[in-house]
């Protein structure tokens, strides 16, 4: 019986232990961690979100890989959901067309998920350390083990949420066998902004109405003011464009035009203080006036405030650590990968997930990818081990 190696218990090791096992291998999948899926049950916390209900061509459209939309054609938003069903998971549709489990948990998906796997043999607190000769040599409570299977997965992540066991070790494991490997950076990452004192008290505030542009890049959502920064859905979508380099900037008010703006900001606020006029003539509320105090103090009148109020640059000391990212840019360049995402470098292992050099945005389309590279490279890993096609 052939024998296959998974590293990496999380979504696209899990689902490439099960495909080989379904191939007739026999699967020692490997863990790092007391227990598997620990990233995917820290996202269920507040509700798993599995995939997202649109048409296949937009969903594509969120990935800046040709290679992953190809993979992801094959195992998309409608195979995940039937997938779920498979295990026993009924889903539903939000209104912002992101799909969920009805119970909004992971733990129930992952116990079902792991009840079916039929020849998996899960090892946990089995560290991988690279090579000796050629074996995989492994940290584990029993001392060192080196396995020596004939087809290996990695699925080891990246380097977003380390203490859920996704360290980006790996890169200095498998840069020295000649694996190319585009530098590790957040995605979906908040921003650090250094705060005056006054903005202490609206630290937890939402924002709730504000449309966020980075160069060519637009986006309306919403946002937190936080301790460090700003975090939320909207400043995640730009985080990408902030981490190359775009200036930021805030529409304080956008369901109004700039003459709108204008117009009202001249209609003469009386006695009143400018923040009582800018919340009764606009609405603007406490969050949104402070942020505008923040970034623009001494504040000008008329038409250059209202200027400000349509495009407030935000001052920021770029994103927050790579620890803290939802997720990781940058990965095993795709260049040194064949098709069914075997390493060039080192024949007979494959890559799937996070490890792999490819970006999208929160909403369904990251946990769909690793899956899809999962199932992909175990469906391959399989192939190579039986006839020596990877």
């Amino acid at each position: 019986m052939k024998q296959a190696l998974v590293i990496g218990a999380g979504p696209a090791g899990l689902m490439a232990a099960e495909e080989l096992a379904r191939a007739g291998l026999s699967v020692t999948l490997a863990e790092a961690m007391p227990s598997p899926g620990r990233k995917l049950l820290m996202a269920g916390k507040s509700g798993l979100n599995l995939t997202k209900n649109e048409p296949l061509a937009d969903f594509l459209a969120a990935y800046d890989s040709a290679r992953i939309r190809e993979i992801v054609t094959r195992f998309g938003p409608e195979q995940v959901r039937a997938w779920a069903r498979g295990l026993g998971v009924e889903t539903f549709t939000g209104s912002s067309g992101r799909v969920f489990p009805r119970e909004m948990k992971a733990s129930p998906l992952l116990r079902a998920w792991l009840g079916r796997m039929q020849g998996v043999r899960l090892m946990t607190r089995w560290r991988w350390r690279g090579w000796e000769g050629a074996a995989m040599a492994f940290d584990t409570p029993e001392g060192r083990r080196l396995v020596e299977p004939d087809v290996s997965v990695l699925a080891l992540g990246g380097a977003s949420w380390p203490r859920l066991g996704s360290t980006g070790a790996w890169v200095e494991i498998l840069s020295p066998r000649g694996v190319a490997i585009t530098p590790l950076a957040p995605a979906n990452a908040g921003l650090s902004v250094a705060w005056s004192e006054h903005m202490r008290p609206l630290f937890g505030a939402p924002v709730k109405v504000a449309k966020l542009t980075a160069v060519n890049f637009s986006v309306r959502g919403e946002f937190v003011i936080s301790r460090h920064g700003l975090e939320g859905s909207a400043i995640y979508a730009v985080s990408r464009a902030v981490r190359e380099g775009a200036a930021l900037h805030l529409d304080l008010l956008p369901d109004l035009s700039p003459a709108q703006v204008t117009a009202r900001l001249a209609a003469g606020a009386g006695k009143a203080s400018l923040g009582t006029h800018l919340r009764k003539a606009l609405r603007l509320d406490k969050p949104r006036r402070a942020l505008l105090n923040e970034f623009a103090h001494p504040l000008p009148e008329g038409a250059a405030l209202a200027r400000l109020l349509k495009s407030l640059p935000v001052r920021h000391q770029g994103l927050r650590p790579l620890a803290e990212a939802i997720s990781t840019a940058g990965g095993i360049a795709f260049s040194g990968l064949s098709e069914g995402l075997m390493l060039a470098a080192l024949p007979g292992t494959f890559v799937a997930g996070e490890m792999l050099d490819w970006e999208a945005p929160t909403g369904g389309y990251l946990l769909t990818a690793c899956l899809a590279t999962g199932r992909h490279a175990g469906r391959a890993a399989a192939r190579f081990a039986l006839s020596g096609a990877g």
